[in-house]
């Protein structure tokens, strides 16, 4: 996932998004994470990933960079600091 990810940084200018929680979790682990963005829609599936649910060690903590509340969602940001 590291290798796959400063591939991506190369190629481009540097900045690279990854989606769904199964994928942001192994970065956060990997500590590959600056930045969160979640846009939250209050809909009940039922089941699914939890986002923070399997971070293992992940010594990582969050710090609310913007809250922008709209018509049926929240979007969320928030930096990523690793200790």
């Amino acid at each position: 996932m590291g290798s796959a990810i400063e591939q991506a940084k190369a190629a481009g200018d540097g900045t690279v998004g990854v989606s769904g929680p199964a994928v942001a979790q192994q970065c956060l682990n990997l500590g590959l994470l600056d930045e969160v963005r979640i846009d939250l829609v209050p809909v009940f599936l039922g089941e699914g990933v939890r986002y923070f649910d399997d971070l293992g060690a992940c010594s990582a903590e969050l710090e609310q960079a913007e809250v922008v509340a709209g018509a049926g969602v929240t979007h969320l940001r928030y930096r990523v600091h690793y200790r």
